[in-house]
């Protein structure tokens, strides 16, 4: 058992002893045992469960679950740490970084950011300077870069999102969805309703419609009307 001074404000160098204490030898069996993939679907719920706050403008639950997710940053550093790979001062010295070149209108004396004064401007240079840090020199390389991870339908947008942007649209207008419509009617199987919905999230992103949230708010109403 081990006493830690309680206090009526905590700083993160308490988060990460709190932590390191947990997963110490006699500490808590269960926080010692877990590895990056053991967590990987906390991590996930986590996120989620702060954007619900978000979603409901609920600060309460926002604060709350904000620190589970800072809780997941934390506890994968430490096991990151125990293994010898990087640190969680590792992680804050990349973003510092990352923060630093991709905002070069703040941090630089380079001209050719010196007239950056808007919203749009600032997300073209971000995007540019990050293939360049990443290496991204063709166009699979960079619909590479967009996570497996995320939610098909919203990785979906994405990917048409940057094909558009690479002056290659998918052909989505009214004559295309509704071929996409009949090929998933006649053949009634997997790869044709794939088609079908990447159809959809290029013709949401043509529109400006954000996909996954169209859905989201689509199906909250469906429960409401239960």
């Amino acid at each position: 058992m081990v006493e830690y001074k309680r206090k009526e404000k905590y700083g993160f160098d308490d988060l990460r002893e709190i932590m390191r204490i947990l997963r110490s030898p006699g500490g808590c069996p269960w926080d010692i045992e877990q590895t990056h993939k053991s967590i990987r679907n906390d991590f996930i719920e986590e996120a989620y469960e702060a954007v619900e706050g978000i979603d409901k403008n609920d600060p309460v639950i926002l604060r709350e679950e904000l620190g589970d997710v800072l809780l997941q940053v934390v506890f994968h550093c430490d096991i990151s740490e125990a293994d010898g790979d990087f640190t969680v001062e590792d992680v804050i010295t990349d973003l510092c970084n990352k923060l630093i070149i991709r905002h070069p209108h703040v941090f630089s004396t380079d001209e050719k950011y010196a007239d950056v004064k808007s919203s749009d401007q600032v997300l073209t240079n971000w995007n540019e300077i990050k293939k360049q840090t990443k290496g991204q020199k063709t166009k699979k390389q960079e619909l590479e870069g967009v996570s497996r991870a995320l939610p098909s339908l919203y990785r979906g947008q994405k990917i048409t999102k940057k094909l558009r942007k690479m002056n290659d649209p998918v052909d989505c207008d009214t004559e295309v969805l509704r071929f996409a419509l009949d090929e998933f009617d006649n053949k009634n199987d997997q790869d044709s309703l794939g088609e079908l919905l990447y159809k959809i999230c290029a013709s949401a992103d043509r529109l400006g419609i954000d996909a996954e949230e169209a859905l989201y708010k689509k199906i909250e109403e469906k429960i409401n009307e239960a």
